[in-house]
């Protein structure tokens, strides 16, 4: 019976592994089609509220999903101490095939209970009028000697979306995240204005081009590191990369589109670029125009990161505030098919990261305002973050198969053993002569 129940240990753990594997979370997507956006599929379904007082609370370390429909101003509700930075961002997801304008999008900002801005943050569609998930973040920052915003308690988030009688009437989807910013070393003494100058010029890439295909959606964005990378992009299709960046170092990206016979139409703004950072907050974008000639577009140079970015006026600036994974995400205008056809056009992303690491500045674990050894080496074998946990759910399992293996090899070899034992003849002691085994019935004589 002990045996049995042994094997059955066993057998047990290595279905509950195999069951992992099976019940690892698929990906949520808006739509189907070269415009479908995956959102996180551990994002818990929230709805916004009209007023402040029935606001559902945003726990800090969650992702939500939401919506917001044509001019609606919706509110969500944190609670704060009063010593921790905490930051919110809206991903907006316009409905595949609809309609934006010039100016249309959201604005997100962090409030008090007396309808104080904390701050606040535009994400717009600009010149490039065509659908595409954009995204902004506002924050709750303590301060040094100053009141604003400071106080425990409660903060309401508000979501305004701004659209043009002429845009698509349809609600945009939203992806929510709050995240709290770890806290400085004791006794560390950082500087408190902005960097007034850095390196401007675009360094060369690596040689050798290889080939990574983007992901849907920040959550499956695919990793890179320093190099040239190959990837296609559809009409309508908006491709999503992350690149981890240090304390200290800078990243330059520029993005390319490769030629095509079928026509030679002039498109203005057919390529939206942008680089978001680790809380989802906007920090820069450009616009590519394409004529059926390869054409390139890069970033402008961005300051390296560090802690007192925060404190200079420009939000691009200020934005490259603290380390962890940047979001590249590139976008082909749907007009292209009209002219060029459905098919994918060549895409590449070149990608430099510079300058040597500097110590975190912040007491304990950083989360993902950190770049671990894990991240380098996501970075350098190309996987996104759920593909990086289901190769360590595979690990586990095989390891857990290795092991389960190697019990029951052993336990079978027991089992064998102690059945040839039993089965084994009782041979008689010298000098039995007739006797009957010992136990057994008396023989006639």
């Amino acid at each position: 019976m002990n045996r049995q129940r042994n094997r059955g240990r066993v057998t047990l753990a290595m279905i509950a592994a195999v069951c992992a594997v099976a019940a690892m979370p698929g990906q949520g997507h808006a739509a189907d089609g070269p415009t479908a956006y995956t959102f996180d599929p551990a994002a818990v379904a929230v709805q916004g509220a009209e007023t402040n007082a029935d606001a559902v609370e945003l726990e800090a370390g969650s992702v939500y999903r939401s919506s917001i429909g044509q001019g609606q101003k919706l509110y969500y509700r944190l609670e704060l101490d009063d010593t921790t930075d905490a930051y919110v961002s809206a991903v907006a997801v316009p409905k595949a095939g609809g309609k934006v304008a010039y100016g249309d999008g959201i604005t997100i900002s962090v409030r008090d209970l007396d309808d104080t801005r904390c701050s606040s943050e535009d994400a717009a569609f600009e010149s490039a009028e065509f659908p595409r998930p954009i995204a902004a973040y506002a924050h709750r920052t303590v301060e040094k000697d100053s009141t604003t915003c400071a106080a425990s308690g409660t903060y309401n988030v508000l979501i305004e979306r701004q659209s043009k009688a002429t845009s698509s009437p349809e609600p945009w989807e939203l992806e929510l995240r709050h995240e709290r910013e770890p806290g400085l070393e004791d006794g560390g003494s950082l500087p408190t204005e902005a960097p007034e100058g850095w390196p401007s010029a675009s360094p060369v890439p690596p040689v050798g081009r290889q080939e990574r295909t983007g992901g849907s959606g920040y959550y499956d964005a695919t990793s890179l590191e320093s190099g040239e990378w190959a990837d296609s992009v559809a009409p309508g299709q908006t491709r999503f990369y992350r690149v981890p960046v240090d304390w200290g170092q800078q990243i330059f990206a520029t993005a390319a589109l490769s030629n095509s016979g079928k026509s030679t139409e002039y498109l203005g703004n057919a390529l939206a670029l942008a680089l978001d950072n680790p809380a989802h907050g906007h920090v820069d974008d450009a616009t590519l125009s394409y004529s059926g000639a390869p054409n390139s577009v890069a970033l402008d140079p961005l300051p390296p990161v560090a802690y007192e970015n925060r404190y200079d006026a420009g939000a691009d600036v200020s934005a490259m505030r603290f380390a962890g994974w940047y979001y590249l995400s590139v976008t082909l205008s749907p007009k292209v098919a009209e002219h060029y056809g459905n098919d994918p056009i060549g895409l590449t992303l070149r990608v430099k990261v510079v300058n040597d690491r500097k110590p975190s500045p912040y007491r304990g674990g950083a989360g993902i305002f950190g770049v671990s050894e894990d991240d380098r080496d996501m970075a350098k074998s190309g996987l996104s973050a759920p593909e990086a946990g289901e190769s360590g759910t595979m690990k586990l399992v095989a390891a857990a198969g290795i092991g389960a293996g190697s019990v029951l090899v052993l336990g079978l070899g027991a089992w064998t053993l102690l059945a040839r034992r039993r089965a084994a003849p009782v041979l008689a002691p010298p000098g039995a002569g007739d006797r009957p085994p010992l136990g057994g019935p008396p023989q006639a004589r």
